[in-house]
């Protein structure tokens, strides 16, 4: 099997390619932005869509009211787990292989007014805020804003029709299910230009 033959290979190298490149033309490095951040947006285009359709297919596909429920609780316990997993590997790379040392950034000059806005959300966000803010204004506006709880809870909704419709939901069912594999086939035409926006990333400086 050829080096550059599978998915993974490819992002190896172009990891490896960004990192020189960073390395001995930091300048073009950061000239090739635009490349990184298309490919980060053409991601992001495709979650709230392929959301929708996997929730809505999984909640219509089960009949069992007593097997959603079950299926709903392994989820969120899986969600927990693997999200308090993922801190504590998190928390453990940053101790002890502190990424970032040594690049050439200085914090002090660095604009955090984007990061701002979140942070003071987070401190001021109550719980019933919270709860309240997962509903969303409108459909669209959820879909628009790309805001995945929102996306998430409206998928759910329309899943539990659907299921509750049983025989008479089974053509949406089926169109959302045929949508699912078209948005599955774009994931994997942009997966393919996964290589060049890892090539990006890292292209940055490192002197």
């Amino acid at each position: 099997m050829k080096l550059y033959s599978s998915l993974y290979r490819q992002v190896l190298i172009a990891i490896m390619l960004g990192i020189a490149l960073g390395y001995w033309q930091p300048d073009l490095g950061v000239a090739l932005k635009p490349l990184g951040d298309g490919f980060i947006k053409l991601v992001k285009m495709l979650i709230a869509p392929i959301i929708f359709c996997t929730v809505v297919t999984g909640i219509a596909g089960v009949q069992d009211s007593g097997k959603m429920g079950r299926v709903g609780v392994k989820a969120l316990c899986y969600f927990e787990v693997v999200s308090t997993l993922a801190l504590l590997i998190g928390l453990v790379v940053v101790h002890s292989i502190k990424p970032g040392v040594g690049m050439n950034a200085d914090i002090a000059h660095l604009d955090t007014s984007a990061l701002k806005t979140y942070t003071d959300a987070a401190k001021s966000t109550s719980l019933s805020e919270f709860l309240l803010n997962v509903i969303p204004t409108s459909v669209v506006d959820a879909f628009a804003k790309g805001d995945v709880l929102q996306v998430l809870l409206f998928s759910m909704l329309f899943g539990f029709a659907l299921s509750a419709m049983k025989d008479q939901g089974v053509s949406v069912v089926t169109f959302i299910a045929k949508l699912s594999d078209a948005l599955f086939g774009v994931v994997e035409t942009v997966m393919k230009l996964a290589p060049l926006g890892a090539f990006r990333r890292d292209g940055i400086h490192y002197r």
